[in-house]
């Protein structure tokens, strides 16, 4: 809380105390530990452990994933080592821009590694069929599940391409959604439409999709640009400094991605937007190809090889 309303007061005032405790023990773990470096991913657990290790001389890096610096982030620019961020020109944002190095965001190995032909062999999809898939996590999905019904109903009439949909919420979120889905005259769901509660083999999914529907949250960023997944993102309203939109506009700015901001997005424009893109094969080439070039798909081995190099 960073406003001047009593409760925030207070909260703040025990955010200060908090983080004297976490000090002290971050100062004991650290003691009893004795690493040779330490690495934070920017979240407030991080700042009383790289500042404990700054005091006593080890090597620390921060790491930001987010095209915005998070609070935790901006605070502990100016002591650690290095900082690391996820996307190129952002070191005027931090206080020793001397210090920022671009290394991407660390993907699952497995995202890497699957070519598009491997991963349409293993759900079945021959590669004369588009793949849609949609995904919108915990923050705003209920909002985007509803924008979703009149996208599922449309296909389910037009069968324009496969779709897979992760409703998240696990079974009961999958089941209103079938519900909903029923009372709009859906039903039996076409095979074209698979509906899960959760996309457990995101890996494979991700690498047989022609375009993925998201939030811009900083590891799927990531995973768009190292695999070049076009996308249509459409940033989460409910994020700490709107940094999901700042997030979205990088990959948009580059040509990779089409930006819908929530207020924007219906069911019908998102359908008209995917369906374009779709119909556009050379479009869907140029954006695959422009993500690539701003993916960084060896970012672990880049971050892992400074950290031993820092020990």
């Amino acid at each position: 809380a960073r406003g001047v309303h009593p409760a925030e007061v207070l909260q703040n005032a025990k955010t200060v105390r908090n983080l004297a405790v976490a000090g002290r023990q971050s100062a004991k773990i650290i003691g009893q530990f004795k690493p040779n470096a330490v690495i934070g991913t920017g979240g407030y657990v991080c700042y009383p452990v790289l500042t404990q290790a700054v005091r006593r001389g080890i090597p620390t890096i921060v790491h930001e994933s987010n095209a915005v610096p998070g609070l935790t982030t901006k605070m502990l620019s100016g002591k650690v080592d290095k900082v690391l961020t996820a996307f190129t020109g952002l070191e005027h944002q931090y206080k020793k821009p001397e210090r920022v190095i671009m290394t991407g965001t660390p993907v699952r190995r497995e995202l890497e590694e699957l070519s598009y032909g491997q991963a349409r062999a293993r759900l079945g999809i021959p590669e004369s069929e588009r793949l849609v898939v949609s995904f919108w996590g915990s923050l705003g999905a209920a909002k985007m599940n509803e924008i979703m019904l009149g996208f599922v109903e449309n296909n389910a009439r037009e069968h324009r391409f496969r779709h897979i949909h992760a409703t998240g919420g696990g079974e009961p979120g999958r089941g209103r959604f079938f519900n909903a889905l029923a009372e709009r005259g859906v039903m039996p769901v076409p095979a074209w439409e698979d509906i899960r509660a959760y996309i457990s083999d995101m890996p494979v999914v991700m690498a047989a999709a022609d375009l993925i529907l998201c939030r811009a949250g900083a590891s799927t960023m990531s995973e768009l640009t190292a695999k070049g997944r076009p996308a249509v993102i459409v940033p989460s309203p409910n994020v700490t400094g709107d940094h999901q939109r700042f997030n979205a506009q990088r990959l948009a700015d580059a040509g990779g991605a089409v930006m819908i901001l929530e207020q924007d997005c219906t069911a019908q424009a998102l359908w008209n937007t995917v369906t374009q893109l779709l119909s556009d094969r050379e479009r869907l080439r140029e954006m695959s190809e422009n993500l690539k070039k701003i993916g960084m798909p060896g970012a672990a081995d880049e971050i892992a090889a400074m950290i031993v190099e820092m020990c």
